[in-house]
């Protein structure tokens, strides 16, 4: 058990896969038991959980540094990102880095036949690439290996923007109101379960179209359900997916708190141990709470034997440090992989 900022987390030392699922507080759990509980025995409500749904578009627009009247809530990054997928023009040329996650390229790629084009170059290439394009796709945060886009550089080019902020929001300090699209899930640096998204569109963005209209993005979802005419809100809430409940409900509780914490603070926590690991290991700072290493198959047992939780993306081992880690994560790793005699 640890205790962060009045907060506990039941998180065992090593745990360093927050980039894969983050581990949620006890409050967070025990309010999604609860409302499980709720549910079990035939209390629950649907109507009660939409104060979740308003709580967690608000604080995720806090932590994001966007109005909450421009975000809509979905299920999922690539749901949500594909409703922009599908709104863009034909032959639309998207650019995006090689290393990108597939819920922010598939989405686009997936509109081939309407001539969208998607190409990767490498991320210093990036803000370069995007006087070429008309909409840049990427993620704040690199998913693979913590790299961090430059975002004053997408800024500067005034091409439209697309940013994934999944593995950013939570630890890094975020103002991206500018943009014009930024997406993120809950189930990672949140602390929440999986199953809530949100996405925010910019007032001057090309319009994204409701291909998933439904009965939650409604003016009053609860006034009158059936039949037509089409009767969505004239806000971001005319994009919202028909809620999953328990994420919500613990997306809520959890982005209130990360929401009133100084989050240069948590950075500098997150990006002290992630770069503690890298220079003992005789590597450069990185300065992201996302690190990568390249191990040998015998390094990567010794990790797991010491029981360290990681991950293997793009072929080298993923770590990634949160609040609720120590130095003596820290220590776990670096005994892990000290050279032996």
């Amino acid at each position: 058990m640890r205790e962060v900022f009045e907060a506990r987390f039941d998180v065992p030392t090593g745990y360093l896969n927050t980039a894969s699922i983050g581990i949620p507080s006890a409050a967070v759990a025990d309010a999604v038991a609860e409302a499980i509980t709720g549910w079990r025995t035939g209390a629950a409500r649907p109507p009660q959980y939409d104060r979740y749904v308003t709580a967690a578009r608000v604080n995720w627009a806090r932590l994001t540094g966007v109005a909450p009247e421009h975000v809509a809530s979905g299920a999922s990054v690539s749901q949500l990102v594909g409703l922009v997928a599908a709104s863009v023009p034909d032959g639309t040329r998207v650019v995006t880095v090689g290393s990108e996650f597939t819920s922010v390229t598939f989405p686009f790629a997936a509109q081939e036949k309407r001539g969208v084009t998607v190409t990767e170059v490498p991320h210093a290439r990036l803000a370069e690439a995007a006087a070429d394009a008309d909409l840049v796709a990427v993620s704040v945060v690199q998913s693979a290996d913590g790299v961090l886009a430059d975002l004053d550089a997408l800024a500067a080019t005034g091409t439209p923007v697309l940013l994934d902020a999944t593995q950013a929001v939570g630890w890094l300090p975020l103002d991206l109101a500018w943009a014009d699209y930024v997406v993120g899930g809950s189930y990672k640096w949140l602390f929440a379960p999986r199953g809530a998204a949100w996405l925010a569109v910019h007032p001057d963005a090309r319009p994204v179209t409701p291909h998933v209209a439904n009965w939650y993005a409604a003016a009053d979802p609860w006034d009158g359900v059936y039949g037509l005419p089409l009767r969505l809100a004239d806000t971001a809430r005319r994009l919202d997916l028909s809620p999953v409940w328990f994420s919500q409900l613990g997306a809520a509780v959890s982005t209130e708190w990360l929401a009133a914490l100084d989050l240069a603070q948590v950075r500098d926590h997150c990006v002290r141990l992630a770069d503690k690991v890298l220079t003992e290991l005789g590597h450069e700072p990185a300065g992201s709470a996302i690190i990568s290493l390249e191990l040998t198959a015998d390094q990567r047992e010794r990790l797991a034997a010491a029981e360290v939780v990681s991950s293997v993306r793009a072929g080298r081992t993923r770590l990634s440090f949160h609040l609720y880690n120590t130095e003596d994560d820290v220590d776990r790793v670096l005994g892990a992989l000290a050279t032996r005699p």
